[in-house]
């Protein structure tokens, strides 16, 4: 059945490009809704949906903009934390143009889900399914949709820094996958981009409290990694939002090589130019457990 979340969550913290004071609240939504994104801020035409045509380039981020020109960027983790645990409907609103980065991963949006709790809805989910392959490249970048019966998702980094070098991780997000693999896995970067990006004034809001950091061999967090392939982990994170621009959840394998939020939504808009790449698919109460967030239990993830 589609879900939403059972009440109110709320979450604040600083914009990361910004560094200006941000606050979200996410609100329960009713069946066939959807994820949209609202900005208190603006009077108005203030609704953005979370789709995939309304994605604007950026290079750091996914940035949102509906027809008026409104916007609201960094949405990719909060856009994880619902899809991971299952949440199909909610109300995002946020009172600027970013999303607080809170620690750089999805674990306080997750912890909050759970805590709340989600809410079924009596209205059958409706996933893409995935028919034949699609593919988008991009130099030495690849990103590629295929038919499976659930989301899988295979992904391959390479870094010059050898505190990153190269990883590769492949994962079923069935069963709390996303919760207990991948939403604690913060955004990284090379010291070199963080003093060119404050030169430049930008990732004001960016430390080592939201971000990992490396130079070389050496992690410059001085907690070190939750993980040591965490690099990849968060670029799965950041896929699983991306992808879940969609509309509805995807059932197929998505494999990225070197890929980011530009080539995931490049390929989403080839996905849907090609009619006979998918189909939509009603699925049935037991078809569900296919889904990431079925059968999520605060409980059982209180460690996070």
């Amino acid at each position: 059945m589609q879900t939403t979340v059972k009440s109110v969550i709320r979450l604040s913290g600083v914009g990361l490009h910004s560094g200006a004071p941000a606050r979200l609240a996410i609100h329960p939504a009713g069946a066939h809704h959807g994820i949209w994104f609202r900005r208190t801020d603006i009077a108005g035409n203030a609704m953005i949906p979370a789709r995939h045509d309304s994605v604007q380039t950026s290079p750091l981020c996914t940035l949102l903009v509906n027809e008026a020109g409104v916007s609201v960027s960094t949405v990719e983790h909060v856009m994880a934390a619902l899809a991971g645990c299952g949440v199909l409907n909610a109300m995002v609103e946020v009172d600027g143009p970013e999303v607080p980065i809170l620690d750089g991963s999805a674990a306080d949006f997750v912890r909050a889900i759970l805590k709340t709790g989600v809410r079924r809805l009596d209205a059958p989910v409706h996933a893409i399914e995935v028919l034949r392959r699609v593919a988008v490249h991009d130099g030495d970048r690849t990103a590629v949709l295929e038919p499976a019966g659930e989301l899988e998702i295979d992904f391959s980094i390479d870094f010059d820094d050898a505190a990153i070098g190269q990883q590769r991780k492949v994962l079923r997000l069935s069963n709390g996958t996303f919760v207990r693999e991948l939403c604690d896995s913060r955004t990284f970067c090379r010291q070199q981009d963080v003093d060119a990006m404050h030169a430049a004034g930008k990732a004001l809001g960016g430390s080592l409290s939201n971000a990992v950091v490396v130079d070389g061999a050496r992690v410059v967090n001085p907690e070190g990694l939750r993980h040591s392939d965490e690099a990849v982990r968060h670029k799965m994170l950041d896929a699983l939002g991306d992808l879940a621009l969609a509309g509805a959840p995807i059932l197929g394998r998505y494999t990225g090589v070197r890929s980011g939020h530009a080539m995931t939504n490049k390929l989403l808009h080839a996905l849907f130019a090609d009619p006979l790449a998918y189909r939509i698919r009603t699925l049935t109460p037991s078809e569900c457990h296919l889904l990431p967030g079925a059968g999520l239990e605060h409980d059982r993830f209180a460690h996070l």
